[in-house]
């Protein structure tokens, strides 16, 4: 009798499945306009990455699946998903072995030794990052992979001469994503377009990309009123870098980021002050993926906080 009960009242699992698959499918379509400026701006080389990532996330779900014994579930797009993820963080000239082999630990690291889809504590695309990062900087730098390109880096520009040196940036071409930086963190507008749109579908909740945003700009006007010369503006920190991709793309993550109102405010707000401090006073120019990671490891103590009962103390 229990077992039957418990078979009528949990969900089946095609019905979860299809939930993921529409889920992933809407995300993919939300990086589709990031995808098509990535290419405008940064050519075959950015197409190429994008596909080389994807295609051996895919393929490492399907050893890891094994490996675990599993069921082999390429067919929901996670993987897919993951691996654009994670190459919207590589240079648009990143050699193929450091594409596959990021890849690669963002889903068999990431994912697969945590016990598979919604398990990881962590955001899996930034783990992947986060190995190659540390151990091949100079490769991960876009300033020294993107040599060709005519386009600056405002954030080092930044860092090493101060906000007088950022100033005069067209805010045009920040929005258009001609900057140097990730091949597809940033594609601000287009990133912009996709986060509404997931926002739009009820894919992602408004409250951790909202107060994400609100923590970078409230944390950055407070250091440029205080210190202008050295501090550059709100508007800056938001157009530059991988803020509006860490935004709404990766604080989202499904398995690390909280499900209740006032953990997700929270959750986002220390993700954004987070982001200015390590640009302001770090080693490293953009903050973001560093960011996210710590507000991942925050995410369970932030889920303890309970609303009191209606009528308690």
């Amino acid at each position: 009798m229990q077992n039957t009960l418990l078979a009528v009242s949990a969900p089946p699992f095609w019905h979860c499945g299809r939930t993921i698959l529409k889920s992933n499918v809407t995300f993919l379509i939300a990086l589709l306009p990031a995808v098509i400026m990535a290419g405008v701006n940064w050519g075959i080389p950015a197409l190429r990455v994008m596909a080389l990532s994807a295609a051996t996330a895919v393929a490492a779900e399907a050893l890891g699946s094994r490996m675990t014994g599993r069921p082999l579930r390429i067919d929901n797009f996670d993987a897919v998903l993951i691996g654009l993820l994670f190459a919207f963080m590589l240079p648009a000239s990143a050699p193929w072995w450091l594409v596959m082999f990021g890849s690669a630990v963002s889903i068999l690291i990431g994912k697969i030794a945590f016990g598979g889809l919604g398990t990881s504590p962590l955001c899996s695309p930034l783990i992947g990052w986060a190995a190659l990062f540390i151990s091949w900087p100079l490769f991960m730098d876009p300033n020294t992979a993107e040599l060709t390109t005519s386009f600056i880096d405002p954030l080092v520009r930044l860092k090493y001469f101060g906000a007088a040196a950022v100033q005069d940036l067209n805010l045009a071409d920040l929005l258009l994503g001609r900057q140097i930086g990730a091949l597809g963190a940033s594609q601000i507008a287009a990133l912009l377009i996709g986060g509404i749109f997931l926002c739009a579908r009820g894919v992602v909740r408004w409250e951790i990309p909202f107060n994400f945003l609100i923590g970078v700009a409230a944390t950055a006007a407070v250091f440029h009123i205080a210190w202008p010369e050295q501090y550059a503006s709100p508007l800056f920190h938001l157009l530059t870098g991988s803020t509006v991709f860490g935004a709404f793309f990766l604080a989202t993550f499904m398995s690390c980021s909280p499900n209740r109102e006032l953990p997700m405010i929270l959750y986002g707000l220390i993700g954004g002050v987070l982001v200015v401090l390590i640009r302001n006073f770090g080693a490293y120019a953009d903050g973001v993926p560093f960011a996210i990671l710590l507000i991942n490891l925050l995410m369970p103590q932030l889920e303890m906080i309970r609303p009191k009962p209606f009528g308690g103390r």
